[in-house]
């Protein structure tokens, strides 16, 4: 979905898009691995739903099986969303572990990066999942958004980000569009701030060219 009233889902995968820093749109790519219809899929709507609400803000929504390295690259912020599943579930892994050259590249670093879950139990570890995938984000350098303390959170949510238990309640739904909204209204505000710059890395980037795993040096 967009503001501009498109929406982008599971199957309508598109190639990542050339655009000049004066037309100031922005991309929120959600990567989860949940059913369709299914409890992290109604979040993950609803966080899109939540970013639409910023205009010039172009939303994809993938699955594990759709997600490609370039299109991370060509995003402004990432949302990933995995089930509890004792952190991330092998789906997920398989394209974070993708993501190696990117990271050795500083591909992603400045970008914006949030995270959610869903989970049967309160108790069963959902904090444990949204560290692991913000970790995963905090490594590649992205600026990380959550949820501020507010009435709402009294009933749904962390300050990792949205959670469920079980199917997700209204108040689930309305935790997640905020984070939707938070992050789309953060990336467009740090790339009209950055204009035409680029974040530094201390020292320079780690990567060198290499074949296979040798080193070229």
């Amino acid at each position: 979905m967009s503001a501009r009233g498109e929406c982008t889902n599971h199957a309508a995968a598109r190639p990542p898009r050339v655009r000049t820093i004066a037309a100031m749109s922005t991309l929120v790519y959600v990567l989860y691995d949940g059913d369709p219809g299914g409890p992290l899929d109604r979040l993950a709507q609803a966080i899109g739903e939540g970013a639409s609400r910023v205009p010039d803000t172009d939303i994809v929504l993938h699955r594990p099986h759709e997600a490609t390295v370039e299109q991370l690259v060509a995003a402004d912020a990432i949302v990933l969303g995995s089930p509890n599943w004792h952190g991330m579930t092998a789906d997920m892994k398989k394209v974070i572990d993708q993501t190696g050259m990117i990271w050795e590249q500083g591909k992603l670093v400045g970008k914006v990066g949030a995270a959610f879950t869903s989970g049967w139990s309160r108790s069963g570890g959902q904090e444990i999942t949204l560290l692991t995938l913000l970790h995963t984000l905090l490594a590649h350098g992205m600026v990380i958004i959550g949820l501020p303390w507010s009435k709402r959170m009294v009933k749904s949510g962390s300050y990792y980000g949205p959670t469920a238990v079980g199917g997700p309640n209204d108040d689930d739904l309305g935790q997640a569009r905020a984070l939707g909204h938070r992050v789309a209204r953060y990336a467009a505000w740090l790339q009209a701030g950055r204009g035409s710059e680029a974040d530094e890395i201390e020292g320079g980037v780690f990567y060198r060219e290499r074949r296979g795993h040798v080193v070229l040096r």
